[in-house]
Order: structure tokens, then C-alpha cells, then sequence
């Protein structure tokens, strides 16, 4: 029998963002240049998340995520 040997994987180039995990954390704070603002975010691994789904939080800044409970806080451009 042959020994299972793990695949190699090429390491992320050192200019690519770190991707986050989905739902690690309950809350986040969010800016203006992360509108419209959906859940999963852009930059966090997809495929063991919910499906996409845009949250309304322009209006009182605030939003939370019906599929894994995360909330967002709106917070003011520095």
C-alpha cells in the first residue's frame, strides 16, 4: 500500500491580501468603501459560507446577517 502524501500548495504571493475567514468574528466595522455592503464581505473564503447577501445598513448604520448573525457597524470615514 502507498503512503497518502499530502498535495503541494504554492504559497500567495506576497502583494495578495491574506483572504479572512467567514463569520469568524460577530461583529464588524465597516466603512463607506466597503458599501453596498453584503455578507459574506469581499476578501473573506466563500466556500464554506452562506450564500451572499447584501445588507441595508446606509440608513441607520447598523446591520445584521440573517443566515450567521454577524453585525456591522457603519463607521465614519478618517
Amino acid at each position: 500500500m502507498t503512503p497518502m502524501v499530502a498535495p503541494k500548495v504554492a504559497p500567495k504571493p506576497a502583494d495578495e491580501p491574506a483572504l479572512v475567514q467567514p463569520n469568524a468574528e460577530n461583529h464588524y466595522d465597516v466603512t463607506p468603501a466597503d458599501l453596498p455592503l453584503s455578507c459574506p464581505m469581499p476578501g473573506m473564503h466563500l466556500w464554506n459560507s452562506h450564500p451572499k447577501v447584501y445588507l441595508p445598513i446606509e440608513e441607520d448604520g447598523h446591520a445584521k446577517c440573517g443566515y450567521c448573525g454577524a453585525t456591522y457597524a457603519l463607521m465614519s470615514p478618517r
